[in-house]
């Protein structure tokens, strides 16, 4: 056997790399009501082990944002869980759209007395929308307006809505596109299409405010 092989799986095996799920935190996304001052979430630990969890909200560009999260570091301990409160501390939304950052959660595993144990700090980061207070419906009522346009190897979606469409998929002529991610409010957004795919028809589905998979919708270009 190749003795570089040799030296490869003898440090596989002197290291044991501890493969912990992590906390659980309660909630796909956060819809933050702006006439509201705070909400909460609940961060639970299904491990034996206690975790460090350290908590904060940023802009999808990890700029600073107008909210924090207490108890921002804490330990939670095995089996345990604890309430954490989003606060608004301060910004200015507009009251005609949506607005978007996100919520950070690192879990840092507490030390292991164990020699050669490999421990692994888990990062969840889930979306904070601000909603205004005039915005009474669901997103999934109104994704029916957005309106689709095919391009020379892409396809473009333009929402006319207040509200973030966030698509769990979009499919073009029975070809699912990847990395679908989001539009924005009273936005666009340019999708390319795998080569050799048309585009006569396209269907879509959003998820929930509370992270569920809503029905098929259906559009012709």
């Amino acid at each position: 056997m190749n003795k570089c092989l040799l030296i490869v799986l003898a440090i596989m095996t002197s290291v044991s790399l501890s493969a912990q799920a992590g906390v659980i935190i309660g909630g796909t996304r956060i819809i933050f009501k702006s006439n509201k001052k705070e909400t909460s979430l609940n961060v639970s630990n299904p491990d034996n082990a206690p975790y460090l969890i350290q908590s904060w909200v940023d802009t999808q560009a990890g700029q600073s944002a107008p909210f924090i999260i207490t108890p921002p570091l804490f330990r939670l301990d095995g089996k345990q869980q604890n309430v954490l409160r989003v606060v608004r501390a301060g910004g200015d939304f507009p009251a005609d759209r949506e607005v978007m950052y996100w919520a950070n959660f690192k879990s840092i595993p507490a030390t292991s007395k164990q020699e050669n144990v490999l421990q692994v700090a888990i990062k969840t980061r889930i979306k904070l929308i601000v909603r205004p207070d005039s915005l009474r419906q669901a997103p999934e009522e109104l994704t029916d307006k957005l309106v689709w346009q095919r391009a020379a190897g892409s396809i473009k979606v333009n929402n006319p809505t207040p509200y973030y469409m966030n698509f769990q998929s979009v499919v073009v002529n029975q070809h699912s596109l990847k990395d679908v991610g989001w539009v924005a409010p009273f936005a666009s957004k340019t999708f390319a299409l795998p080569s050799g795919v048309g585009a006569d028809a396209v269907t879509w589905r959003i998820i929930s405010d509370y992270g569920a998979i809503g029905p098929e919708h259906h559009a012709t270009l």
